[in-house]
């Protein structure tokens, strides 16, 4: 049973108290306090001590950051049973090269408020040694199983069941930088961000079919290219995973994205239109629409049992693991970079993305040119958005409201002649192709 004040006090320290019953009679008061996070791999604060009536005691707390956090006793005075956790724990003892790590499987549900969702997760804690036998236990692991990384503790995941937002979309973040921090860190800060976006929207993805959802999570996935992108005058980015295992993955989502674009957005915006035309011929429109969630619901499919496979847990495992421990690009100049203040360079860096992406647009507009566009304006998108806190205000708007504005006009003219394709191979009556084809290329902007 997890405890936290009424307007949980806790919660906002990024703290956890808890009572566990360990066994028939054993009972263990744990503290967890906040600390170093970088998606599924944390460095947190952890006490923990028996209690043989099962009941909170602040006595146990003396020695722990509570004291000072609570000297008088308030917040211990008011906290009540907020949330349950039931589950059967199996847990292993590994001695990896030196280091000694333990491996606990929680199969079981959180349960808040008379609401429950499922628990199995598999946490691997250092005992003793070096962070890096962490990996590779859950490499071991991750031959036979698949594994994704998840950002979300216990707690936490019983906080935003309560709310009704477990499985809610989770967008950018960008980090807190300053212009003081070192180059290297910047570079980290901002890789990992865009990869918990991916990542903790894959995990999301296994149970939800809202479309935010998997566009969050494809979002999360092009700055996490971009940024590497950004960063890749540094020099060779050392030891970056080859990528080729989650290519399948990658291409069904965006597969299900044009799909669901097309169901949710496209033919709904054109449906008045065509209903003002052929009000007393809407049966085909109707067997459009069907025909178009049943595939949709097909590919969705495909989506989760590609995420089963443990090639793609493998893949996201090691980039956690460079991400974490072997990344920050050294760069060509390591003893330039790795002291020398941030905004500088990153300046300048944005600068050409926005002078390149300003001359395509004045160019002839192509289908290629165009693609290279679309790139070019996701890039500085995203790298303004990232890096914000170091750029020119003024000049950082107007780059980021450019380079949003041709996205959109593009991704919109791309999702509507998708959508035309998806009616083609869905074997809508031609009259309708025609119709959409006419909407689109002539009278699209009326008609939504």
């Amino acid at each position: 049973t997890y405890y936290d004040t009424p307007d949980q006090a806790l919660r906002r320290q990024s703290m956890a108290l808890r009572v566990r019953q360990v066994g028939e009679a054993q009972w263990l008061q744990t503290l967890k306090t906040g600390g170093a996070a970088g998606g599924a791999l944390s460095q947190r604060g952890e006490w923990e001590a028996p209690v043989p009536d099962g009941r909170l005691s602040r006595a146990m707390l003396a020695a722990t950051p509570w004291a000072e956090w609570d000297a008088d006793g308030a917040l211990f005075a008011a906290l009540q049973p907020l949330f349950t956790t039931r589950f059967e724990r199996l847990s292993w003892v590994l001695e990896l090269a030196g280091s000694r790590v333990e491996v606990a499987l929680d199969l079981g549900q959180v349960e808040i408020d008379g609401h429950s969702t499922p628990l199995c997760e598999l946490e691997i804690e250092l005992l003793e040694g070096e962070p890096a036998a962490l990996f590779d236990a859950a490499w071991h692991i991750g031959q036979q199983l698949s594994l994704l990384p998840l950002h979300m503790s216990k707690a936490e995941r019983a906080y935003r069941l309560a709310a009704g937002t477990l499985d809610e979309p989770l967008r950018a973040r960008p980090p807190l930088l300053t212009r003081q921090m070192a180059l290297g860190s910047v570079v980290q800060s901002v890789l990992r961000e865009s990869f918990l976006q991916f990542t903790a929207n894959l995990y999301s993805l296994r149970a939800s079919d809202a479309p935010e959802v998997l566009h969050q999570a494809r979002v999360g996935w092009r700055r996490f290219k971009s940024g590497l992108q950004l960063f890749k005058q540094l020099g060779k980015r050392s030891g970056l995973p080859e990528l080729a295992a989650l290519k399948p993955l990658l291409a069904q989502m965006a597969q299900v994205r044009d799909l669901d674009v097309a169901a949710s957005e496209v033919f709904p915006a054109f449906a008045a239109s065509y209903r003002s035309l052929h009000a007393k011929r809407m049966a085909p429109w109707h067997r459009l629409e069907d025909a178009l969630a049943q595939d949709l619901a097909q590919q969705r499919a495909v989506l989760r049992q590609l995420l089963c496979d443990p090639a793609v847990g493998r893949c996201l495992l090691l980039l956690t693991r460079w991400l974490e421990l072997e990344s920050a690009l050294p760069g060509r100049h390591p003893a330039r970079h790795a002291k020398h203040p941030a905004a500088h360079w990153l300046r300048q860096r944005i600068a050409k993305l926005a002078a390149q992406m300003q001359a395509t647009a004045k160019g002839r507009l192509g289908p290629k040119a165009q693609h290279r566009l679309r790139i070019q304006s996701k890039r500085l998108r995203y790298g303004v958005e990232s890096l914000r806190s170091l750029l020119p205000k003024k000049r950082a708007e107007r780059w980021y409201h450019q380079a949003t504005q041709l996205q959109t006009d593009i991704g919109l003219a791309r999702d509507r002649l998708l959508a035309i394709r998806t009616a083609e191979r869905l074997l809508a009556p031609p009259g309708m192709v025609l119709f959409l084809r006419d909407a689109v290329l002539h009278g699209g902007s009326a008609a939504l």
